[in-house]
């Protein structure tokens, strides 16, 4: 059963339980996804109005690349459940052995890097999002523009928590090139996307101030 064929209370249900998934990586993406579906509302507000005739057809593309990454973020509420399962059940391997032991850890060693392969993603996507926000912040009907604002919220929160995930995986990992390598993406798109999210909010608030 798909994490998202749930219910809202099931969801949560599940998320507050001792089960391995859903986790952190589950909770971030489905965030950012209703993040994402915020700039679009707000989109769907815009288009059709005489006073933003002018910026319709790149409204319409926003709304268009926003509802990608909604369905994007959607799969990966699944597809970190699908990888976390195989390294929890990593870490129960017996390793009183030589042969075991090196087993254990080379399936430690895959496992993580595909638990990794997931919050990477997420943040990507969340970038993304945050990118969409700051356009719609600039363009889109002011009426709704505090929804920019929280949507542009729950997209940066989505993107740190993809950013932790992939540091707890990263620390299992003895592939010192691959680890190098992931770090370099993810500190880019945390401080990149962190700082596009603050001016996008800092737009929002002063948009509403005035």
């Amino acid at each position: 059963m798909s994490m998202l064929d749930k219910t809202c209370n099931e969801f949560l249900e599940a998320l507050a339980s001792k089960a391995p998934v859903p986790g952190g990586g589950g909770a971030a993406a489905l965030g950012g996804a209703i993040g994402m579906a915020l700039s679009n509302m707000v989109g769907n507000l815009t288009v059709g109005k005489k006073k933003y005739a002018d910026v319709e057809d790149e409204v319409k593309e926003l709304i268009a690349r926003g509802s990608q990454i909604i369905e994007e973020l959607k799969s990966l509420v699944d597809k970190d459940a699908e990888v976390f399962e195989p390294l929890s059940k990593a870490y129960g391997l017996p390793a009183e052995t030589e042969e075991q032991k090196k087993i254990k850890e080379e399936t430690l060693e895959k496992c993580s890097k595909d638990a990794c392969s997931v919050p990477m993603e997420i943040m990507r996507k969340a970038f993304e999002g945050i990118k969409i926000h700051q356009r719609m912040g600039q363009i889109g009907s002011k009426l709704a523009i505090s929804d920019v604002g929280c949507g542009v919220v729950f997209l940066k929160s989505a993107l740190i928590s993809g950013m932790l995930n992939v540091l707890i995986n990263l620390n299992t990992i003895k592939d010192q090139e691959f680890v190098e390598k992931t770090k370099a993406e993810m500190e880019q798109l945390l401080n990149e996307g962190s700082k596009i999210a603050d001016e996008t909010l800092e737009l929002v608030i002063n948009q509403i101030k005035k």
